[in-house]
């Protein structure tokens, strides 16, 4: 994937909170069993703090203040998120909702931009306090997307992905398309408790990743503020890597590698086949239409 190397980054859409010092209090654990379940769960995706029910209190230091602001400093062009990966976040953030914000207009509607917040060790949001076990996730209650970009090294080396530029942009695309459902009213389906290969919380999920596809389809022929799409090439090889990404957080993927057996009547996110799945209807049809995972 490649950007415009001369278009402007609008960095107000991502916030970076990476060096700040976060009070002690409610946290989600980081350490231990208890924290390598909160870190499998939240790496499935869309799992925000308050969910998780494992808490901690004390305090954790945060970064050092030299990264804090980072990327409204260095991120100001395509070219830089053609070479540093917290700018092409913002680059993938400033794609996916250009995308939303026409697709909603099209259809009628109003699309309400949500920042993304990049943070490392620990963040207070409107869901509660999170360590970056927690994942990347989604809070409806703020409407922020919440990142560790520490996480995208998690996905290659514990759950076994390629990896690849596009695949930290699944990954965002993917907590976007929880916004979308946020504003739909499809999100609050979600929030009932059951589990289960059919539960409405595999659904929600599945249907994130297929608007994350349906954002790739389209992403090279949204325009930017500057008239001309942010995101010029596409390969073969990058929706490849989505996949590939999509297949690693599966259900069944993680439970065969962390408890050595797969139990769908617990699954809150969908297999490594569902999800791949859903994610290529959403990139083949381009339309969210076809995304309807309640059917």
């Amino acid at each position: 994937m490649r950007f415009d190397d001369e278009a402007d980054l609008d960095t107000s859409e991502v916030r970076d909170v990476r060096g700040s010092r976060i009070p002690g209090g409610r946290a989600t654990i980081g350490g231990g069993l208890a924290g390598l379940i909160a870190l499998v769960l939240g790496l499935l995706f869309g799992v925000g703090p308050d969910q998780l029910g494992l808490t901690s209190g004390g305090d954790e230091p945060g970064a050092t203040a030299s990264s804090l602001a980072q990327v409204q400093r260095t991120c100001l062009k395509g070219r830089d998120a053609n070479a540093q990966e917290d700018c092409r976040i913002v680059a993938v953030v400033n794609s996916v909702q250009a995308y939303w914000a026409r697709e909603f207009a099209r259809r009628g509607g109003t699309y309400t931009r949500a920042p993304t917040v990049v943070f490392s060790g620990r963040v207070n949001t409107g869901c509660g306090t999170a360590t970056s076990s927690a994942g990347p996730f989604y809070c409806p209650v703020d409407r922020k997307v919440y990142l560790d970009l520490g996480f995208f090294d998690d996905l290659r080396t514990k759950f076994g992905s390629g990896g690849g530029p596009f695949a930290q942009a699944y990954v965002v695309a993917h907590e976007y398309g929880h916004h979308v459902q946020n504003l739909t009213g499809t999100l609050a389906r979600s929030q009932d408790g059951v589990t289960g290969a059919n539960s409405n919380s595999v659904r929600t999920e599945l249907q994130a990743d297929c608007y994350a596809g349906v954002w790739a389809r389209n992403a090279t022929t949204t325009p930017s503020s500057s008239g001309k799409p942010l995101l010029t090439s596409l390969t073969d090889t990058d929706i490849r890597d989505g996949l590939d990404a999509a297949a690693a957080v599966g259900d069944d993927r993680i439970q065969a590698r962390y408890q050595g057996r797969v139990t769908p009547e617990t699954w809150t996110h969908g297999s490594a086949e569902q999800r791949q799945q859903w994610f290529y209807q959403g990139f083949t049809s381009g339309d969210m239409a076809q995304c309807n995972t309640f059917r």
